[in-house]
């Protein structure tokens, strides 16, 4: 059983709002390789981008939790104070597409 998963988030958009793509990156605690995939998402903003990754790492964990010991410790690494920041609830979500994406 794997009791500590790491996830690496990204999401960006070719102008803002463009062209946009995410990809997602899981390791063990031992750095070894679980998944990883990229995938475009149409048109969206970077900040739209940055959320959808996030989503899509944590569908990630939902279809494999069978495999995770039920105490497995999650870490999330984005690159994106904003969302980071966000997420956590130091700052406001004002966009209300973002606010949906976060409370869905």
């Amino acid at each position: 059983m794997i009791n500590n998963i790491k996830i690496f988030t990204d999401g960006g958009a070719r102008g803002n709002p463009g062209p946009s793509a995410i990809g997602v990156y899981v390791t063990d605690g031992e750095d070894k390789k679980l998944a990883g995939f990229g995938k475009a998402i149409g048109t969206a903003t970077n900040n739209i981008a940055e959320y959808q990754a996030v989503i899509e790492g944590l569908d990630w964990i939902i279809e494999n939790k069978k495999d995770f010991d039920k105490e497995a410790k999650i870490h999330f690494f984005l690159d994106s104070k904003l969302i980071c920041s966000q997420i956590i609830g130091v700052y406001k979500v004002k966009n209300a597409n973002l606010r949906n994406m976060l409370f869905e």
